[in-house]
């Protein structure tokens, strides 16, 4: 190896994968000024590469390794890092409009621009997926602002000035996924990370079209082998691309087999053409032969045409059906005799204004190496110029196996390498599971998911957090977090499930436990709950629920009574209530009993002896009337004496006492509530679970509720 050259910037190294021959190139930058220390080139010796995408990455991964050593042994140090241009058959575009507000007024710093050109680009990428129907999956390879805005005012460089607000046009340019992927492959294959990678017609330009000539409408055209890329420039910025799949190649192939050679010997004569009067080669049969360049470029005058004609329609596109000022060509396919008039001729515009670039616009290259400065070496060049635009406060990380670039704040984590490549915020953290949503008497009610596992997160190799930083080339790996279980429960988990029912069954205590319906239909304690369920658990249970918690079967010659009152299997029992059973000969005769007293209470001296009223007679005094009045008052007593008896009022027993018979308002004699206090706006009575009224009739252990209705 050569002793180190010295160099007073950074080492670049580019390197220009196109479909013929890859290019590659070293130097530095000092001021304005770019130093080539050394460039290498070699050609395909298959044709690995087609229409600028790679078909052999194995073979063109060997010609990058071989180019990579011959400039390390020209340059006396080790490559690691390389930039390189893309180019391919399917480039698309996407012009959008972004804007980022701030709070308050501020100074515009080199990371709100990042910023404002982060957030158009990911805007490009929402709206090209928006109308890409191609099934394919894309890649942004590269973009350009158009404008820049602040304060709704159109501005050269917003940085440093004070703003509530900045704006760009930006237009972003994509290639399919697979193109990307197999650069990046050849490359590693190489021993090589890539340090940037962009458009081969951005990377043109930057030698080609210096930003001075940029307010100018002019076009570039990049004529490769396999493409032709096109730029647009106009008020000081590069306004659109665009590609053509067509190129030098196809002139080759004519050229093959109009003179019978094999690829490699046509190439060689289109190399000839326009510097030669004659040229001569050998046939696939061994023969020497003569062809004149004339006769030639007359075979090829109408696949040169077509090219011509493909490059100008494009620029019309691009330029909004209007011709350019003026067209730079570089690229080997460009150096055909006649392409640039033919291009000129079809845009309407004279022939001078249509040339190649090469040796002219190179004047701030310094070359240290004897080279022949030409349209080919315009790309290479600016691929390694352009390092110096992107790659300023920027570093390239690989995340999940895709290279993705970041603003470089000394700051940097796995988070912001995360949110970078869109990976979802919530697939980062522990995802709780789905909510269980249901109502349980009438009011809504959830139950939330378990938390899942958070995400695995892989540093180089080694176990990392999203706050571990990151630096240039680093490996991220991350799987994305799980999400927990779903929210359960069950019936029996149901706090006011879990409650009781407490009621007297002959002279026993009882607690029930209560019943629910779900959906209208009883189900057990071991329902599981299901989304959207409406649940009622009851504050009652029926008699046949009771006998079955009780597991006890009623003979057929005893009643069941509930408040002494005849009930049956789909009679409700609340909190408190009186559930007996007594022989129905029994209760017959207790009804009988109860029907004589009704009667004999019905009795007044009136009923007996309606005539008594008018006949001004004291009926006391009739001696029979008298005695038949005494004998009814007699069974009355006899039937209906006082007697006590015990009822629950608000939970507690009150024992009534004093009189044969007893109503509702007779209670508010034996407990403490203050009528005269109102406390709401009007007393609530209820009887065995029911409204009441004040003068209902009360048995004994009936169960009564006494309290102020509350104010709304």
């Amino acid at each position: 190896m050569t002793p180190m050259k010295k160099m007073a910037g950074k080492t670049v190294f580019g390197l220009d994968i196109g479909t013929r021959s890859i290019v590659g190139t070293v130097g530095y930058k000092k001021g304005d000024e770019f130093y080539c220390v050394a460039q290498r080139i070699k050609e395909h010796e298959t044709r690995a590469m087609l229409d600028g995408q790679i078909h052999d990455i194995g073979k063109v991964g060997e010609s990058i390794a071989q180019v990579k050593e011959e400039l390390e042994k020209a340059i006396g140090r080790k490559l690691t890092e390389v930039c390189i241009a893309a180019a391919g058959r399917v480039l698309k575009t996407k012009t959008v409009q972004m804007k980022l507000e701030f709070p308050e007024v501020k100074e515009v710093t080199l990371e709100d621009i990042y910023t404002l050109k982060s957030m158009a680009v990911q805007k490009a990428y929402d709206e090209f997926g928006e109308v890409n129907q191609d099934g394919i999956s894309f890649y942004c390879v590269g973009n350009t602002v158009i404008h820049y805005y602040m304060n709704d005012y159109q501005i050269t460089n917003p940085e440093g000035h004070k703003a509530s607000s900045i704006g760009a046009d930006l237009i972003a340019t994509f290639l399919p996924d697979d193109v990307i992927d197999g650069l990046y492959k050849a490359v590693e294959i190489a021993g090589l990370h890539v340090a940037s990678l962009t458009l081969e017609p951005i990377a043109a330009i930057q030698v080609a079209i210096p930003e001075k000539y940029r307010m100018l409408n002019l076009a570039l055209i990049d004529v490769g082998a396999g493409t032709s890329d096109i730029c647009i420039t106009n008020d000081g910025s590069i306004v659109a691309y665009g590609m053509i799949p067509s190129a030098g190649d196809g002139l080759t192939e004519v050229i093959a087999k109009h003179c019978l050679v094999d690829f490699d010997g046509a190439e060689t004569i289109k190399r000839q053409l326009g510097e030669k009067d004659e040229i001569e080669y050998e046939d696939i049969m061994g023969l020497p032969m003569t062809i004149s360049s004339k006769e030639m470029l007359e075979v090829l005058d109408e696949p040169i045409r077509a090219l011509a004609d493909a490059a100008a329609e494009k620029i019309l596109e691009l330029n909004g059906d209007k011709p350019v000022s003026a067209v730079f060509v570089v690229g080997g396919g460009g150096k055909i005799p006649g392409y640039t008039d033919l291009v000129a001729e079809k845009l309407g515009i004279p022939k001078q204004r249509s040339a190649i670039r090469g040796k002219e616009v190179m004047g701030n290259i310094i070359f240290e190496e004897e080279v022949t400065k030409d349209s080919t070496l315009v790309t290479p060049l600016g691929i390694c110029l352009n390092y110096y635009e992107q790659s300023n406060n920027f570093i390239i990380v690989t995340f999940n196996d895709k290279r993705i670039k970041l603003y470089d704040n000394d700051k940097l984590s796995v988070v912001d390498a995360a949110m970078q490549a869109d990976f979802p915020n919530e697939k980062l953290f522990p995802r709780r599971g789905k909510t269980l949503h249901f109502t349980v008497n009438k009011k809504a009610r959830s139950v939330k998911g378990q938390l899942g596992e958070a995400a695995l997160i892989t540093l180089g190799g080694r176990e990392a957090n999203i706050y571990t930083p990151i630096h240039e080339n680093e490996i991220i790996k991350i799987t994305e977090s799980s999400e927990g279980a779903p929210g359960t429960m069950t019936i029996g988990g149901l706090p006011e499930f879990r409650d009781i029912i407490s009621v007297q069954v002959q002279d026993k205590r009882l607690n029930v436990p209560k019943y629910a319906k779900v959906n209208g239909i009883f189900q057990s304690s071991y329902y599981d709950i299901q989304e959207g369920d409406d649940i009622e658990v009851l504050d009652y249970c029926t008699v046949g629920q009771l006998l079955e918690f009780m597991d006890v079967l009623v003979p057929e010659d005893q009643e069941i009574l509930v408040n002494h009152k005849p009930a049956d299997r789909e009679t409700r029992v609340y909190e408190n209530y009186l559930v007996s059973f007594q022989m129905k000969e029994q209760q017959e005769q207790i009804e009988d009993e109860e029907s004589v007293g009704e009667n004999l209470k019905s009795r007044s001296p009136e009923a007996i002896n309606p005539e008594a009223e008018g006949m001004g007679t004291d009926i006391s005094e009739m001696d029979g009337e008298n005695g038949s009045d005494q004998e009814s008052s007699n069974a009355e007593k006899k039937i209906r004496p006082n007697h006590s008896f015990t009822v629950l009022v608000n939970g507690k027993p009150v024992l009534l006492t004093g009189k044969p018979e007893y109503v509702y308002v007779d209670v508010f004699d034996r407990i403490d509530f203050d009528l005269s206090k109102p406390q709401g706006k009007g007393v609530v009575t209820k009887l065995n679970g029911r409204d009441a009224q004040y003068m209902e009739p009360l048995l004994e252990n009936d169960v009564l509720e006494i309290y102020w209705e509350k104010d709304e």
